[in-house]
């Protein structure tokens, strides 16, 4: 899975303070002598951006006043410029326009904001996806969250976020954080801070037949956690993000728990109070992060649990996703994914790996795979079936059209597990997996993705499986 991962990046190189309502337009500069190839940024026009910065706008920007662009590229800088204004996430349109002048240019950069504040109810399944939750769970309502969630993007125009969730329903959960991605002049440096506290009375003990169990009392609480952490962010260049994150946790399960899985935490104590460490790295090279169909996205995580007595524990994980145009409408996308934990532990909450998060092979949606080590590859092929745009019902000026692009595809995942001692009654450790199927997706505004997919599995099961989430 590594030789994998080095692939994906190796062909990725191969490609390649005011905030205002009305235009605002660069200072002209002085420019060289005309060539017959090559036109020279001379101004650049900025419209529509009532909340950001200019300053966050022109970070993402491949050109600056005085720039020269070869003529037969300027068609690219162009889109490239798009291209990362979309992926910062603050608008839902960006149109960068080339108006030529002999030996110069100007690029009006014409922008329409998403809405910022989202003062909303809260309505979440928590199982691990939908058909979990409908089939198995039988549409329980006991298993969902619900509150208000209060979520105030782009608070100053600098692309910060402002989160309050008051969380209830299976989880009672408060939340507070805070992102500032940019706090120097030269717009690099950035931190994350958070506070959290959630309870819960139902808990995931073991694993058995590849599947959770869980154990539940409605008089008291069976699991509590605290967490407070501090993240550092360096980004030095547009595709480029690194950041450091230190994080306090006491995590506490009730004695009923500990009895039923002794070694629920590392330290067999029904309390565990530990710190980690996380190193993140990631690289983003796409047409659109959320459903990238040209280019490639890459993050990598080193994490170290330091703890508080014998909790010591190293997870090294890596994804990357490799989207290459086969035809005008349509592209091969390749996923791979690489985690390893170690000192090898008999710590259950360690022991999870496959089925959690992005480490979700389509076609066993119902089913885990604990282990400590492992990986996989998912190779889909991607066909455009249609692409249109629905007015809004609502008076909006930024958001007048609804834009919904519909793809068929096909794909198939390998994915491999491995766990020193796996329990006879868990049969999908330590033996390579496979699935495939064929399915829809809908791409439509504020990055929506939903995935319709019917799958099949080794074990001779198929089904209807409906997902709502962003390829990263």
């Amino acid at each position: 899975m590594l030789l994998v991962l080095s692939v994906l990046f190796s062909l990725n190189t191969l490609a390649q303070e005011k905030s205002f309502s009305k235009k605002e337009k660069w200072d002209s500069i002085l420019i060289p002598a005309k060539t017959s190839d090559t036109v020279w940024v001379k101004s650049i026009l900025v419209t529509g951006n009532k909340r950001t910065k200019l300053m966050i706008v022109r970070r993402e920007l491949p050109f600056q006043e005085g720039t020269p662009i070869a003529k037969h590229d300027l068609e690219r800088e162009t889109l490239l410029a798009k291209r990362q204004l979309m992926n910062t996430a603050l608008f839902v349109d960006a149109q960068v326009i080339p108006v030529q002048t002999d030996s110069t240019v100007e690029m009006q950069v014409q922008l329409k904001e998403r809405w910022y504040l989202f003062p909303l109810p809260y309505f979440k399944l928590i199982d691990r996806n939908f058909n979990q939750w409908w089939v198995e769970q039988k549409r329980s309502l006991d298993r969902v969250n619900y509150g208000v969630k209060f979520i105030q993007n782009n608070v100053t125009g600098r692309n910060d976020n402002l989160d309050i969730w008051l969380i209830t329903g299976y989880t009672q959960q408060v939340t507070l954080r805070y992102d500032l991605p940019f706090i120097d002049k030269k717009l690099r440096s950035g931190f994350n801070v958070g506070l959290a506290y959630g309870t819960q009375k139902e808990v995931n003990y073991a694993t058995a037949d590849n599947k959770q169990q869980f154990f539940k009392l409605e008089d008291r609480y069976l699991r509590k956690l605290i967490r407070a952490d501090l993240t550092y962010s360096y980004r030095p260049g547009v595709k480029q993000r690194h950041s450091i994150r230190i994080s306090y946790n006491d995590e506490s399960v009730d004695d009923t728990v500990i009895k039923k899985t002794p070694n629920y935490f590392i330290n067999q104590e029904k309390q565990f109070r530990y710190l980690d460490l996380n190193y993140r790295f990631k690289f983003y090279n796409a047409d659109y992060n959320a459903y990238p169909t040209d280019g490639f996205l890459f993050e990598g995580n080193l994490y170290q649990r330091g703890g508080f007595g014998k909790s010591q524990l190293w997870m090294v994980n890596a994804r990357a996703v490799y989207a290459l145009p086969l035809a005008k409408t349509s592209f091969l996308h390749l996923e791979g994914l690489v985690q390893m934990k170690f000192p090898v532990n008999s710590a259950f909450t360690d022991q999870r790996l496959m089925g959690y998060g992005s480490m979700q092979m389509r076609g066993l949606e119902y089913n885990v795979v604990d282990g400590m080590k492992g990986g996989m590859l998912k190779t889909t092929i991607h066909q455009k079936l249609i692409g249109f745009d629905v007015k809004n019902p609502f008076k909006s000026k930024t958001h007048d059209k609804i834009p919904f692009r519909l793809y068929l595809k096909a794909y198939t995942d390998l994915g491999y597990a491995h766990i020193t001692s796996p329990k006879a009654t868990n049969t999908l450790n330590n033996k390579v997996l496979h699935t495939y199927g064929f399915g829809l997706d809908i791409i439509s505004i504020y990055d929506f993705v939903f995935k319709i997919e019917y799958s099949f599995n080794q074990l001779g099961k198929d089904g209807l499986y409906l997902q709502s989430r962003n390829d990263f």
